[in-house]
């Protein structure tokens, strides 16, 4: 049995995986061209390279579909309901960091922080007879993390574009979203609150706590780690 190996399909998180891979000596690429989603593995016997998106890594791992995976911590937390019990995270890489922050407008000059944005959206609820709307892709994570700071009356609306767009389109009054550097925030008039770091994310990667391996593949799976000096 080999080992399926999970990893980011296109784009810089591809790339850089491949780099970080190729630094400890396990050669990653394509087996054809940009449009074939099979790949080659050089430096290590039996790993097979699987070539996913990243969102879809960490269910694939969660089912036992594949044994190793390289994705976002922010997916992985967002995705899987106690990610802990079923995956195994093995080493932080170094790259694709970003945080999932809360923003609201720079306009808010009174609102600095999770306390302010609670009596905000208090208000907000009073004044419009509906809920502050926070636009995100991220609901599990914003969820828990505003009911564990005690911000109520609001309501999270579903972003799967631009979503520091959002309050400009008036389709919410905040956002919560991922960022590298804040600049396309601040292009949009978004301002982070003090408090409103949710989660510090980069690439990581994981094994599934589950996913069957003969002795032949567990064999695998020990050189590969062995190689890429992760215990």
């Amino acid at each position: 049995m080999t080992v399926k190996l999970g990893v980011p399909s296109k784009g810089r998180l591809m790339e850089k995986t491949f780099e970080w891979f190729g630094a400890r000596g396990v050669t990653l690429g394509r087996a054809g061209t940009e449009r074939e989603y099979a790949g080659l593995v050089e430096g290590v016997e039996g790993v097979e390279l699987i070539l996913l998106s990243a969102g879809e890594i960490p269910r694939e791992l969660a089912a036992g579909r594949i044994h190793l995976g390289v994705t976002g911590t922010d997916l992985v937390r967002e995705k899987l309901s106690g990610w802990n019990a079923r995956l195994e995270m093995l080493t932080e890489m170094g790259f694709g960091q970003a945080d999932l922050v809360i923003a609201v407008p720079n306009a808010w000059v009174d609102v600095g922080t999770l306390d302010d944005l609670d009596a905000v959206a208090a208000a907000f609820r009073a004044a419009h007879g509906f809920r502050l709307r926070i636009a995100t892709k991220y609901h599990r994570l914003v969820r828990d993390f505003l009911r564990e700071n005690g911000v109520a009356d609001y309501a999270l609306v579903d972003s799967q574009g631009a979503t520091e767009g959002t309050v400009k389109n008036e389709s919410a009054e905040a956002v919560a979203d991922i960022t590298s550097s804040g600049d396309t925030l601040r292009a949009n008039h978004l301002k982070i609150l003090e408090d409103g770091l949710i989660l510090r994310s980069q690439a990581t990667l994981f094994r599934a706590r589950k996913a069957a391996l003969d002795d032949a593949g567990r064999a695998a799976m020990a050189a590969l780690l062995r190689r890429l000096r992760v215990d």
